[in-house]
This record gives structure tokens, C-alpha cells and sequence, in this order.
């Protein structure tokens, strides 16, 4: 059986924003005041839930835009982002979080969409909603269900530590 591989290039200027705009929220979500933590607080459950928001209409916007005919730019081979890494933090939820955004990205890096100039078509659009889906779940199940009382167990992981701190 073949090794499944990662993408590291696109054709696809859409999903070449789509996994910039990926990667952006799991550095977000690895530096999360509560990543350190078992309880996601409010504020942290307010910026995933601003970042899912974001990136719904941002792949709406890809799947919906007019498609430009290319011909003699298209398709071009983008270079994509490093992945970020993912890094164990003491917060399950949101590592839970993360790894769903890193599920949607590959998916979508490696998709049939990553192969036109642009656009999102019907068949990957749907899988991202259906990926976003399960993350606002996700917030939801943590709404419902923080914070645990974890005394034996925590802390588990190093803090991440804090964010970039300017140019």
C-alpha cells in the first residue's frame, strides 16, 4: 500500500488561502491563554468560535466567486506554508480542536480543488462545512462540559508559552 503523503504545493490560490488561514488558527489555539490549562475559558472559546466563523465565509466566498477562466496563467504551482507544528498542550479540547483544523486543511490541500486556479468545488465545499460543523460541536461540547476538576492528572504537558511579542 502506498504511503499517504502531505501536500506542499497547489495550484489553487483558494486553497492556498484556506490553509494559511488554517495554519493561522492552530498557532492561535497552540498559544491560547488556555492551552496551558484544562478549562477553556470564555474568551478562548469566543476567538475559535470567531475563527470558525471567519473561515466559513471565507470558503464560502471561494466556493461562490465567479470562476475565472486562466488560460495562460492557470494552473500555476503555489509552494504552501509549513504546517505548523502540533505541539502537546494540557488543553484536550482544544488539541482535540486542532487536530480537526489539521484534518480539513490536508483534506483540502490534497483535494481535487487543489488542482484548479481557483474555487472550491461542491464535493470539498461540502466536506469543509461538514469539518466546521463538527469543530462548532466541538465548542459547543466544551461549553457544556468545562471545567473538569483534573488534580491527578494535571499538569500533564509543558506550557506553550506566550505569543509572538511584536516584530
Amino acid at each position: 500500500m502506498a504511503e499517504s503523503k502531505l501536500a506542499t504545493t497547489t495550484y489553487n490560490l483558494d486553497v492556498f488561502g484556506v490553509q494559511r488561514r488554517y495554519n493561522r488558527i492552530i498557532v492561535e489555539l497552540t498559544k491560547a491563554v488556555s492551552s496551558g490549562v484544562s478549562l477553556t475559558n470564555s474568551f478562548d472559546v469566543a476567538r475559535a468560535q470567531s475563527y470558525l466563523k471567519a473561515m466559513g465565509s471565507y470558503l464560502k466566498w471561494a466556493h461562490e466567486e465567479p470562476k475565472l477562466d486562466c488560460p495562460e496563467t492557470g494552473p500555476t504551482e503555489q509552494q504552501l506554508q509549513a504546517n505548523p507544528p502540533i505541539p502537546a498542550i494540557e488543553n484536550e479540547s482544544l488539541y482535540d480542536l486542532m487536530q480537526l483544523v489539521v484534518i480539513a486543511r490536508d483534506e483540502l490541500c490534497n483535494s481535487q480543488s487543489a488542482r484548479n486556479p481557483f474555487g472550491i468545488i461542491d464535493f470539498d465545499y461540502t466536506r469543509q462545512t461538514t469539518y466546521l460543523a463538527k469543530m462548532t460541536s466541538l465548542i459547543d461540547f466544551i461549553i457544556a462540559n468545562e471545567p473538569l476538576d483534573l488534580p491527578e492528572s494535571s499538569p500533564m504537558d509543558p506550557i506553550s508559552g506566550p505569543g509572538q511579542q511584536g516584530v
